[in-house]
């Protein structure tokens, strides 16, 4: 049977995307060898090598790197065609991938996700709750949330909020061992840590004095990489965490735990951003998600009123 043109471009561009067969087949719901045999028949059919092949890695030749740019245009334009038919339909319809950080996803956005897929209910939406940095293009990822730099500069970035971190610990644990009143206090009590296993480093407690900001690397004898977990800890009286507003606001209006440090807090944190692969025409799916999160995720939130009490 002749081979689709379409098809064997798709593989090929999967292919070169990914720098690997095996995950190529894995994103495409094929066998390995399927893959493999598709872009050989493409390299006889074109009667140039499109790839070099080693036992660890597949690269692009020049050839291949020329059809690979001219295949994406085609792919772009034939995305371009679905999405001016698509645009006709009052629902978006299909699959839809996004990743979402663990603590804000979990906290904030996971409400919202019902919503959305009651509000659509011919979309599948599956969700990756995770503080991994994934590769859009090479996992089929739609739409990703992060917090601080998008770093990803082929990513379309836009804003969601800014979060602020505070300084937290329970009126129990203030009462054992006194308040700090200073960031240098803090070296003489027990403290929380953001454990971050893939750089076997604890993340930074950020302060603001004198106008001017500095950091801080701190732990103490338990250290998780969990704000929700950092924040029961603290509410048990295990000691003092820095946690995003977001996340302390229930349990400082419930009296459960008092900012500390006050002065001290920097008037805004990073940024929470979504972002996806920039293409000429968004699809009606990853257009309804992206829309929907910036309406209904304000820019100035009521979290960071708690500043103010």
């Amino acid at each position: 049977m002749p081979q689709n043109p379409l098809h064997a471009i798709s593989i090929f561009v999967r292919v070169a995307e990914t720098k690997s067969f095996t995950k190529a087949a894995k994103h495409l719901g094929i066998s390995t060898s399927g893959v493999s045999k598709s872009v050989t028949r493409l390299e006889e059919r074109l009667g140039v090598r499109l790839v070099n092949r080693t036992t660890r890695s597949v690269s692009l030749t020049d050839d291949g790197a020329t059809f690979f740019e001219r295949c994406c245009q085609i792919l772009g334009e034939l995305e371009d065609a679905e999405t001016a038919v698509t645009r006709r339909q009052t629902k978006p319809r299909g699959r839809l991938r996004v990743q979402l950080p663990v603590g804000f996803g979990l906290k904030v956005l996971a409400p919202y996700l019902a919503q959305f897929a009651e509000l659509y209910p011919e979309l599948v939406v599956d969700v990756e709750f995770s503080s991994r940095v994934a590769d859009l293009a090479e996992e089929g990822i739609d739409v990703v949330v992060r917090i601080g730099d998008p770093g990803d500069t082929r990513l379309v970035a836009r804003k969601l909020c800014d979060i602020c971190y505070v300084t937290v610990a329970s009126p129990g644990y203030i009462a054992r061992y006194g308040e700090p009143k200073t960031p240098d206090d803090l070296q003489r009590h027990r403290c929380l840590g953001f454990y971050i296993p893939q750089t076997n480093r604890y993340r930074d407690w950020s302060f603001i004095s004198a106008g001017h900001h500095h950091s801080k690397s701190i732990s103490g004898n338990l250290n998780m990489n969990s704000g929700q977990a950092l924040l029961d800890a603290a509410i048990a009286g295990a000691g003092i965490a820095t946690v995003g507003t977001f996340m302390a606001c229930d349990a400082v209006r419930a009296g459960l735990l008092r900012i500390v440090l006050r002065e001290y807090v920097p008037p805004a944190g990073p940024p929470i951003w979504l972002g996806y692969l920039e293409r000429r025409h968004l699809s009606l799916r990853i257009r309804a998600f992206v829309d929907f999160l910036t309406t209904h995720i304000p820019l100035s939130s009521s979290w960071d009123t708690i500043l103010d009490q």
